[in-house]
């Protein structure tokens, strides 16, 4: 006898923080039959449990800007369910320095952003003040930013998890999504674990968003293109020249941070990351290479016009990437006393980052909606701090389009 198709009142595509957030807030309105299916053997496997571990404050974003609203409200609420489910975090604040004249305007727009995004507290630092907050940075100028914390992002997905199959959420494991097709009144999914009934879908895949769009009949009009940020580790014996977060003022032009220090929430002090484009969706080392995946970025018209128009970053985070002493110089900027021989390389992750077809990297939260399906297609920093507010928003995208 055929075993009976599972069933669902929604499909949640993706087992990172954003797939997961969708999860609980879904079942919190109400849906009783969630199931979320997760290719990994793991939950969190690449992006969400690779990055930085920060709880971001909202000063980078442009005011009015969906990451400046859902960064606002998830900051917060990370911080509650953090304290409520006893994961390991901390709200310690950062220092982010100018070490040029030149980056001072750029310093002062973000100032500027700070208070318009409802940040308070937030002050201005002169050399003495950086030196203050931070003894072995040096800089012209800084800002002092107290909402920025620190987080076990890996321990943040395991009590989503736990709270979604507490009330009765199914987390399937090892199940990879092959297609979806319309039925009359719903939607049949295929994953390896069989076909899967279900009302509605979410696709929150990440590195595969775009592809898991396509395989729904959606067209994303983005590609998903791989970009791996490299970590260096701080030797235990010179973790104490970073007490906090440590930032460069970043580049305006591009939608990445700069390489920066980081304590980490169950330790150590991490370093990092810089922004390589990667040759594998998956691709955490430099030789890593998937030629599906090079030939989808290199045929893509946008990655062609980016790559036109940003070679030279391009060229220098390849040799940074390969060159310890490049990475270390850029350290240097920040903590000159610090030593080629006081970093170790350590892992990596991959971002998923969205390019159009005029290729303009896309720097805000990119989310299209179809006939019962929402596909998430571009969720970058600080995707990981607003996770609760993205996914309350979307439960709430699914609510509309059933009324």
């Amino acid at each position: 006898m055929a075993a009976t198709p599972l069933t669902a009142s929604v499909i949640v595509v993706g087992g990172g923080i954003i797939g997961l957030s969708t999860a609980m807030a879904l079942m919190q309105s109400g849906h009783e039959d969630v199931v979320l299916i997760e290719a990994e053997g793991c939950l969190a496997a690449h992006q969400t449990g690779n990055n930085s571990g920060v709880i971001h404050s909202g000063l980078y974003y442009k005011p009015g800007s969906a990451k400046a609203r859902l960064c606002a409200d998830g900051r917060e609420l990370l911080y509650e369910f953090c304290a409520a489910e006893q994961v390991a975090h901390e709200r310690c604040g950062k220092v982010v320095v100018a070490v040029r004249a030149e980056e001072i305007p750029a310093l002062e727009e973000l100032y500027r952003r700070g208070q318009a995004n409802g940040l308070t507290g937030v002050a201005r630092l002169d050399s003495a003040g950086i030196r203050a907050r931070e003894p072995h940075v040096q800089g012209i100028a800084g800002l002092w930013v107290p909402q920025t914390g620190i987080v076990d992002y890996r321990g943040v997905c395991a009590a989503m998890a736990r709270r979604i199959v507490s009330m009765g959420g199914k987390i399937c494991k090892g199940t990879v999504f092959h297609r979806c097709r319309q039925l009359a009144h719903g939607l049949s999914v295929t994953t390896s674990m069989g076909q899967i009934k279900s009302n509605y879908l979410v696709n929150c895949a990440g590195l595969q968003s775009d592809r898991v769009a396509r395989r729904c009949g959606v067209d994303p009009q983005i590609r998903i293109i791989p970009f791996r940020g490299e970590y260096y580790d701080l030797v235990p014996d010179a973790r104490g020249l970073i007490r906090n977060l440590v930032y460069p003022v970043p580049d305006a032009q591009f939608p990445f941070l700069g390489v920066h220090f980081t304590r980490m929430a169950l330790g150590g002090i991490e370093a990092g990351p810089n922004a390589v484009l990667a040759f594998r969706r998956y691709g955490y080392r430099f030789f890593d290479v998937s030629m599906r995946d090079m030939w989808e970025t290199m045929a893509w018209p946008g990655f062609l016009r980016m790559a036109c128009r940003y070679w030279p970053m391009g060229l220098s985070e390849i040799y940074r990437s390969l060159s310890k002493s490049a990475f270390h110089q850029a350290l240097a900027r920040l903590v000159p006393s610090i030593r080629e021989d006081q970093i170790v390389r350590s892992g990596s992750g991959v971002r998923a980052q969205a390019i159009d077809r005029q290729g303009r990297l896309l720097d805000d939260f990119y989310i299209v909606k179809a006939r019962s399906m929402i596909h998430v297609l571009n969720a970058p920093s600080p995707a990981a701090t607003a996770s609760i507010s993205i996914g309350r928003h979307i439960a709430g995208l699914v609510e509309k389009s059933a009324c």
